[in-house]
């Protein structure tokens, strides 16, 4: 049963039957006897802000799936430069085509908030895979959300022109991945310093710094507590598409 008395205040799922994001989850998504062994093969864990799960060059120990809190992934060049790819929620795999290929991780990630992690090792888990048809097709759906969510990213760092089209892309594919239909007056909780937003669409701190002055003069965003506010949503759709 899930309670409000575990570490770091979370709400703790103890079991995957429990999960009010059983039917969201890709992975999690399962018939009841696949979930079942699914339930008795993951270790439970609660990580702080800021714990690293597994790093670039590491060799896949298993998969960490998300059941509640946020975790944020991140690729860096030689030089240090840091691209934030995206940030996974409640329900996602993550790891996974590292522990079927048994390639390195490419990735960091890092928890944005207080976590709780349900990791299965790697021999366990493709164990399951074998076992289960319905868990394998899961896995592939989740692979393919992946490389659809890998394109979006291309899209957003390489192909927008301009940093304003970037910042557009950006918020407007944060809200409609967080489930707010963008129309007049729709509030973003995008809790991201200017850094942070300049990892995720790859330009400088100051070029986003302007870019969301400039849509600020615009009349288009306003900021209110760590919240945006997009005031004119077909607008930034426009500069979106540009």
């Amino acid at each position: 049963m899930a309670n409000q008395s575990g570490p770091f205040n979370l709400h703790v799922v103890e079991s995957c039957f429990d999960c009010a994001m059983r039917e969201k989850g890709l992975i999690c998504k399962l018939p009841q006897s696949a979930l079942r062994e699914l339930n008795t093969i993951r270790q439970n864990a609660f990580y702080p802000k800021g714990a690293v799960l597994y790093s670039e060059g590491e060799i896949p120990r298993g998969v960490y799936i998300v059941c509640t809190g946020q975790v944020r992934l991140t690729a860096a060049s030689a030089d240090g430069q840091e691209v934030i790819l995206r940030v996974a929620e409640q329900g996602e795999a993550l790891g996974l085509s590292n522990t079927i290929s048994r390639e390195p991780h490419r990735l960091r990630a890092e928890t944005v908030s207080a976590c709780q992690i349900s990791f299965i090792p790697r021999l366990e888990f493709l164990q399951f895979l074998r076992a289960n048809a319905d868990a394998s097709m899961r896995v592939s759906e989740h692979l393919s959300m992946e490389v659809h969510k890998a394109w979006e990213q291309i899209q957003l760092v390489a192909l927008a022109p301009t940093t304003q089209a970037k910042l557009a892309r950006f918020l407007l594919s944060w809200a409609c991945s967080h489930g707010q239909v963008v129309e007049q007056d729709v509030t973003l909780a995008l809790f991201m310093t200017h850094e942070e937003l300049a990892h995720s669409i790859g330009v400088s701190r100051e070029s986003v710094s302007r870019a969301l002055g400039d849509l600020r003069d615009q009349g288009l965003i306003r900021f209110n507590r760590g919240h945006i506010v997009l005031l004119r949503p077909e607008v930034l759709k426009g500069f979106a598409a540009d």
